[in-house]
């Protein structure tokens, strides 16, 4: 499992995941999973490290903090950093593994200001956002900077934005909010201004807003002590797994399908729904006849995230 999840985590960063955020949270914390991003081989380092949010999906279950802190839209995207060297955009990197990234500073020339009113080195951090008019509108942002066609990349430029949420580096500004104002100051789209109506959103985030507050909490091996992903539970649909089938993908790949009865699903009616691999059947403890709870991952593709044991005496 553990070897699934490093691919599944590969494929997330490389736009193209196979896992909802869900099934992968539910999946990492059965399996004590912890490696947050993977290895990029082909790497530069961040100036700062990149850390994950630590996720909850209920507010209370937070060790309350007395510090102020901001709420913001948590942007579903992909993340980036900049760089600027005495004001100007020096280097550009995708978050990767959140210590090292890959140079897309000839894209991200295109997205933000070249030249800022600011001196000394600093790291930006955001989101490259899709508006959700788009279909899989995350892979779209993600897979837009994996581009190797720059004429192509520049054709999307029009649906991407650029959002930024932190600056690190020689800077002294006490609060995040300060931050946010003086970045929007000088031409970005930040995480305190944007409005993320229409735009990729995956819960909140809770963050303190003084940055001497935040640092003096420090960090995990993954986390910011000081800020924290509040997610939603997406509410699945109950229904029969009556068989599981295997097809033959564009890709020659051999993988099992999901035969459900069928059930509604948002607004689409749902027969089948992909089981990936053997491994997740088992990992589910999956068999024909149980009862099991289907999600549409992304709004799209059907998936079963667990089974439901059925109490057989209910009405």
């Amino acid at each position: 499992m553990h070897h699934f999840l490093e691919k599944a985590s590969a494929m997330y960063y490389n736009g193209n995941p196979i896992l909802s955020d869900e099934e992968f949270d539910a999946l990492a914390r059965k399996y004590r999973y912890e490696e947050v991003g993977y290895q990029v081989t082909d790497g530069i380092p961040h100036m700062y490290r990149m850390y994950s949010l630590q996720k909850v999906f209920n507010l209370e279950d937070i060790e309350s903090s007395t510090a102020p802190m901001v709420r913001t839209p948590k942007l579903d995207g992909a993340a980036v950093s900049l760089q600027y060297v005495n004001g100007h955009l020096a280097q550009a990197l995708t978050r990767g593994d959140g210590q090292l990234g890959r140079d897309i500073t000839l894209k991200m020339e295109e997205l933000v200001p070249n030249v800022v009113g600011i001196k000394g080195n600093l790291q930006i951090t955001g989101e490259v956002v899709a508006p959700d008019t788009i279909p899989n509108a995350r892979n779209f942002a993600a897979g837009s900077l994996n581009l190797k066609d720059y004429m192509e990349f520049r054709e999307r430029c029009k649906e991407l934005r650029f959002v930024a949420y932190d600056i690190q580096g020689d800077v002294s500004y006490e609060r995040l909010s300060e931050a946010m104002n003086h970045l929007a100051q000088q031409g970005f789209h930040t995480i305190t201004h944007f409005d993320a109506t229409g735009y990729p959103t995956d819960g909140e985030v809770f963050r303190v807003d003084s940055y001497d507050a935040f640092y003096k909490l420090g960090y995990t091996a993954h986390h910011p002590r000081g800020a924290f992903a509040l997610k939603e539970q997406k509410d699945g649909v109950i229904t029969e797994l009556l068989d599981v089938v295997w097809q033959v993908g564009k890709s020659g790949v051999v993988s099992p399908v999901a035969i459900l009865r069928p059930v509604e699903v948002g607004d689409a009616l749902v027969s089948r729904a992909t089981l990936h691999n053997i491994e997740y059947i088992r990992s589910l403890n999956l068999e024909i006849g149980c009862s099991v709870e289907v999600i549409r991952s992304g709004e799209i593709i059907p998936r079963i995230v667990r089974r439901v044991d059925v109490e057989k005496n209910s009405s």
